[in-house]
């Protein structure tokens, strides 16, 4: 089986539909793969119509969480979505959202960048706006050559120049309104330096012990060494390891299924979600575990 956990679509920051991206993994030979928008799960019932026969869905989303000055992410599988504490806090993240990409136009038109409002509004279409629409701007008017290389201190990277911060979660909390929800949580990309600061591993430590599941080991961002270091604190605090493409279609250069999850930690993780089931590919909608 080949299982990929953790892509976008146009319902956050991605560039595929999320009836495109459902069928663009079946395309790219993948069994499994996880819809985890920033934030939303807008995109959910679209793929779950379009879902292609021999494909699974897994329901999640990424959440943008901060403790101790740092930001992280944290992918949630399998919750179940009309949780209310859950869907409060999404809710507040995406309302934040436009308010801090307007910002973040302006701090570049201060310095000197030519980026409009409009600009990212349009690169977004309609989808929930983030950093990456801006940085997508940036790159149609020459300023940088990929998105990538709009994540960095002198641009939107945490602390950057134009970077505005937005209402986060607190990770803890993140981990436990997850598991109220039936869901599984698993930390993004926890090595990705060259996207900012990263958080302590006595803070991934910590994380586990509030019911923290796993941690993306194999990931674009992370280096062998990287991978082999987060592979050893996984075994050392018990948590499970996944790998996942983050695809973002032409945002960022990852194809489908660059990076894998292992079947027996996804079997793992589907065993431990209570919110939802993963969505075999016949269409129809998710069901909820009672």
């Amino acid at each position: 089986m080949r299982i990929d956990l953790h892509t976008h679509s146009t319902a956050s920051d991605g560039t595929d539909t999320p009836a495109e991206l459902v069928r663009n993994a079946a395309a790219a030979g993948l069994d499994v793969v996880a819809l985890t928008d920033h934030d939303t799960v807008g995109g959910h019932a679209e793929a779950i119509a379009a879902l292609p026969e021999g494909l699974t869905l897994v329901t999640g989303a990424e959440l943008s969480c901060r403790t101790g000055g740092v930001g992280l992410h944290m992918l949630a599988y399998l919750f179940d979505p009309e949780e209310p504490e859950l869907a409060r806090e999404r809710e507040l993240v995406r309302d934040d959202r436009v308010p801090r990409a307007r910002a973040m136009v302006g701090r570049l038109q201060e310095l000197g960048v030519p980026v409009t409002w409009e600009q990212v509004s349009r690169t977004a279409g309609g989808g929930s706006v983030g950093r990456p629409h801006v940085a997508a701007a940036m790159v149609e008017l020459g300023v940088v050559p990929d998105v990538s290389a709009a994540f960095t201190p002198d641009w939107l990277a945490d602390g950057g120049r134009a970077y505005v911060r937005k209402h986060e979660l607190d990770p803890f909390e993140a981990v436990r309104l997850v598991k109220a929800a039936g869901g599984v949580t698993v930390f993004a990309h926890p090595l990705a330096v060259r996207r900012g600061e990263v958080v302590s591993e006595d803070v991934v430590a910590r994380l586990a012990a509030a019911g923290l599941d796993g941690i993306e080991v194999d990931h674009m961002d992370h280096d062998e060494p990287a991978r082999a270091r987060l592979r050893g604190l996984a075994a050392e605090l018990g948590l499970l390891a996944t790998g996942s493409s983050d695809y973002h279609g032409s945002h960022k250069t990852c194809r489908l299924g660059d990076f894998t999850t292992d079947p027996e930690v996804y079997g793992e993780i589907t065993r431990r979600a209570t919110g939802a089931f993963p969505v075999p590919g016949t269409g129809g909608t998710p069901g909820r575990r009672v």
